[in-house]
């Protein structure tokens, strides 16, 4: 049986420039921005188009110490993408399968950021609770993103 969320998060930071910062160069940011989480990411495969594969390490005391996610559907004028975790992260050990779906939306005077995660655990292991860490995270992430746009104007424009 399949576990999912949904989590809406309202930003001040419109949707394009949001995109950009948040999903396609995320692997450039998020060490900058989130260093007690994300120690270090690189591109693993590909050119950043579908079928490419990013590779995010974690600091120690994490649940886990790394994931690669591939990029499964892109469409950047709608500023929408989804992701697939092929390693790490739990795949093998908790869940068998996650997916993330990500839209980035324009609102009057910023953007909301619409994310369905999907996973799938493996028979007998409880994931109760994990919807809602999950949500905790990705809004974290998402705000850490907003501070540093607000912060630095002229990026990701």
């Amino acid at each position: 049986m399949s576990s999912s969320y949904t989590v809406e998060i309202e930003s001040s930071v419109p949707a394009p420039r949001l995109f950009k910062a948040a999903i396609l160069d995320w692997h450039n940011l998020a060490p900058k921005i989130a260093t007690d989480k994300i120690v270090s990411a690189a591109p693993v495969e590909g050119d950043g188009n579908v079928g490419s594969i990013r590779q995010f390490n974690f600091a120690p005391g994490l649940p886990f110490s790394f994931v690669k996610e591939r990029l499964d559907f892109l469409d950047i004028e709608k500023c929408e993408a989804k992701s697939t975790l092929v390693e790490g992260g739990g795949i093998g050990v908790h869940i068998e399968s996650a997916s993330t779906r990500i839209k980035v939306e324009p609102k009057a005077g910023g953007s909301v950021v619409k994310v369905t995660g999907t996973s799938k655990p493996l028979p007998g292991v409880d994931v109760a609770g994990e919807s809602e860490k999950a949500k905790a995270a990705f809004t974290g992430l998402i705000k850490g993103c907003e501070a540093y746009l607000v912060a630095n104007p002229d990026t990701y424009n």
